[in-house]
């Protein structure tokens, strides 16, 4: 028989046992006949067997942050998931001639004279219903098509405070390197920076442009009319 220990109920006693912690368990423990017991009592408890026996309650109740045995307290639970947002928009501006409305794809860069682009990605509010997470993983999905050259280009990727289409230009603010693609390739799991995704679930940023100030080089990215699952972003978190 082992030493008489002590132990929290966790649990009203119910017919002749109760829940309790015992060394930070959570244990089916017997009950004296007569004893009664309330969740939140420290017990009185021994071992005989394999079998746990509460035989009297300690303290006239039960004491505030009460740890009897120095036990480790259950770790809170943690809910991880994944979110996936598709962009409400995406678009091209050049601040000669404002948003393109001949198309939907993201551009970077200057052809022909025709003045910069700014291709905006906007995510809209979905990324807020995470308010509160922390995000452990962003990515999205990229297709390069035809324009400039062939081969695989440098582009520079931008924060976007806007969730959505302003009237005149985006307000672009942390840079990152964005895909390196050739034409005709697609990145199905592209990573962008944590924080610009945290950003996206607090509210603070909306959306991720890509410009270059010396307009080039000169890339074209499929928006979502080109290609349905165009930027799709998959948010990771954890809370």
């Amino acid at each position: 028989m082992n030493g008489a220990l002590l132990a929290t109920a966790t649990a009203n006693k119910s017919g002749s046992t109760v829940t309790a912690l015992v060394n930070g368990i959570s244990t089916t423990v017997q009950v004296a006949r007569d004893l009664t017991v309330a969740s939140g009592d420290v017990v009185v408890v021994q071992r005989v067997g394999a079998q746990w026996f509460a035989f009297a309650r300690a303290y006239s109740a039960a004491p505030a942050a009460t740890d009897p045995e120095g036990s480790p307290q259950p770790k809170p639970s943690v809910t991880t998931g994944t979110l996936v947002v598709s962009p409400v928009e995406t678009r091209s501006y050049r601040s000669s001639y404002g948003w393109r409305t001949d198309n939907t794809d993201v551009y970077q860069g200057e052809y022909g004279g025709w003045g910069n682009h700014i291709g905006a990605v906007f995510y809209g509010s979905k990324p807020r219903s995470l308010d509160g997470a922390t995000v452990t993983d962003a990515r999205i999905r990229v297709r390069r098509i035809s324009a400039g050259t062939y081969a695989a280009q440098s582009t520079s990727m931008r924060l976007m405070t806007e969730a959505t289409r302003p009237s005149g230009s985006p307000t672009l603010t942390s840079s990152s390197a964005g895909p390196s693609l050739a034409v005709g390739a697609t990145a199905s799991a592209f990573d962008i920076p944590t924080s610009w995704a945290q950003a996206f679930v607090n509210g603070t940023a909306g959306g991720i442009a890509f410009y270059d100030s010396d307009g080039s080089p000169y890339v074209r990215f499929a928006g979502r009319g080109s290609w349905s699952p165009a930027f799709t972003l998959t948010i990771t978190w954890r809370r």
